[in-house]
């Protein structure tokens, strides 16, 4: 059994612990604490290390995946959970255009440690102001379709909705696919 590394990142409220429970077919680790901060508005606990879930994709791999904080004062697990994977996911939520410019800073946070393969997911499309994928990946800097990494909307809650994440990702895996 070959075990792989997926991280999911991305801004406070975004769906990363979310995502992670709702794939895991383990149950999940997650180091939480209450929320003493300006982010209490929105979520009574955050995650202050990692959440941690497992899947197995048929009999051969083990895919474990690590949520991250999503507060910059916690990046140096960002960069711990970083180191080893094959690749990560860049959760963003659709409804929070503030939030855009930060979204912004972990990517380039990442792809200043890592060159692997990574997707963006697209949550909280269904809310109101939730913006267009266009308008979302030019506000994270891509304003090419040729260096755009794949973008897919994705519902942390519904399990289909994250399984079928998790394939996108791991397609880019294979050779001819990234």
């Amino acid at each position: 059994m070959k075990n792989m590394r997926l991280v999911v990142t991305g801004t406070v409220g975004a769906g990363k612990s979310t995502f992670v429970r709702t794939a895991s077919e383990i149950e999940v680790v997650q180091i939480e604490r209450t929320v003493t901060d300006e982010i209490s508005i929105d979520k009574e606990e955050t995650t202050v290390a990692f959440d941690f879930g497992k899947v197995t994709f048929g009999p051969d791999i083990d895919l474990h995946i690590y949520g991250t904080p999503g507060q910059s004062r916690f990046d140096f697990m960002w960069d711990i959970l970083i180191q080893d994977a094959q690749t990560y996911i860049l959760l963003v939520a659709a409804h929070r255009p503030n939030d855009f410019p930060y979204a912004r800073s972990i990517l380039s946070f990442m792809e200043q440690r890592v060159e692997i393969p990574m997707i963006i997911g697209l949550t909280h499309m269904d809310c109101s102001g939730a913006l267009s994928s266009e308008e979302i990946t030019l506000q994270l800097g891509y304003v090419s379709e040729s260096n755009r990494p794949p973008i897919v909307t994705v519902n942390p809650n519904l399990r289909t909705s994250v399984l079928s994440t998790l394939m996108t990702s791991m397609e880019l895996l294979i050779p001819g696919n990234a």
